[in-house]
């Protein structure tokens, strides 16, 4: 049932992506950036971790689990830094999903000999 529950909502979630970028003349940068604000406040009221619960990776791998990311790491840096921990704690949380996405898209252009567009 996890699996099913994964790719029902993370199919929801691409579907509305697929209307706002089809039926709005929103650019796909700006329908990125609603997406990870989207995640940080839902993160913030609380509803994130019941919703992760429920949906698992359909949750997680989408955009809303890098605002959720985001907003988790800021937290747990305030609580223990200060004020300080609100600029520190979103790098912190997010280093490694970001460094690993940078390394595997650089050996993936090796891999795949990539060239820029003519």
């Amino acid at each position: 049932m996890d699996y099913i529950n994964a790719f029902w909502v993370g199919g929801l979630i691409c579907l509305f992506v697929q209307i706002l970028m089809e039926k709005t003349k929103m650019m796909p940068g700006r329908i990125m950036v609603l997406l990870v604000v989207s995640g940080a406040i839902i993160s913030v009221l609380g509803w994130y971790e019941p919703f992760q619960e429920f949906a698992g990776a359909g949750a997680s791998v989408p955009l809303l689990g890098f605002g959720h990311n985001l907003m988790k790491g800021v937290k747990e840096a305030v609580d223990e830094q200060g004020l300080l921990g609100l600029f520190m704690g979103g790098f912190r949380s997010a280093a490694v999903g970001t460094s690993a996405a940078l390394i595997f898209g650089y050996l993936a252009s090796l891999v795949f000999k990539s060239r820029m567009k003519k």
